[in-house]
């Protein structure tokens, strides 16, 4: 297998790696039967952007090295590889094999799938829907990881805030302002956000934010719970809220 030669499929999906004997597949970390009629229905193709996406594996493999402060020796003692055969992976002296790749990806915290993620711009460039109710626009500037969400939000005094719009959820929120001022009320206190300031809190203090004296644009991030409250009207949220008030 060490002497497998690489190949590619002509999806989005990256590397894989058939053994000399046609043995074994690898789509995205599963790995298949590599019989001719496996290979036949899954028609592996090699695709022109080989050489690019196997440069940049071996740039993640030499990144996360090095991000861990790790020697060559202190790597390849890991993934049981010589130090010469780890240092040729990552220069492009040879190809990487999957029994080579399995224990890199293992040995550096990371998966295969993410070793071998392809690079196109579905991948970089978010396009984002402006989403409107009770004078707020908000537009997601981030796919969700780790519970956090980067927002755009456009609130005018419309928008209802104030003392009586006060929730509660665990966790932390920062907002900064882009234009315009917010107003933040903070339990019993009321604090104005000028233009290129900032605010971080608990939100376990009662608190609801708006617009002081016309529009204001605001960049946000929201954890778990603050996405939930503001922007999808959950427990404590807008339209909890207004349900009460309906009572």
């Amino acid at each position: 297998m060490a002497d497998g030669r690489a190949v590619a499929v002509p999806t989005a999906v990256a590397v894989g790696v058939v053994g000399p004997s046609g043995g074994v597949v690898l789509v995205r970390g599963h790995v298949l039967d590599g019989t001719p009629a496996m290979r036949q229905r899954h028609r592996l193709l090699r695709m022109t952007q080989e050489v690019d996406l196997d440069a940049i594996v071996r740039q993640r493999i030499r990144g996360l090295r090095l991000a861990r402060g790790w020697t060559l020796d202190a790597l390849a003692a890991r993934c049981y590889l010589s130090p010469s055969t780890l240092s040729r992976i990552e220069t492009g002296g040879r190809r990487i094999a999957l029994d080579q790749l399995v224990p890199l990806a293992r040995a550096l915290g990371t998966t295969i799938d993410q070793l071998v993620e392809p690079v196109d711009d579905e991948d970089v460039v978010i396009r984002p829907e402006p989403s409107s109710r009770e004078g707020v626009t908000t537009w997601l500037l981030s796919r969700e990881r780790e519970g956090k969400t980067v927002a755009k939000m456009r609130l005018t005094p419309e928008h209802p805030s104030g003392p009586e719009r006060q929730r509660v959820h665990p966790g932390h929120e920062w907002f900064t302002v882009l234009s315009g001022t917010a107003c933040l009320y903070l339990a019993d206190r009321r604090i104005l956000v000028h233009q290129g300031q900032a605010a971080e809190f608990s939100t376990m203090v009662p608190h609801s934010f708006g617009a002081h004296g016309g529009p204001v644009e605001i960049l946000t991030i929201f954890d778990h719970d603050g996405e939930r409250a503001h922007l999808h009207g959950g427990p404590g949220g807008p339209a909890a809220a207004e349900a009460s008030a309906r009572g």
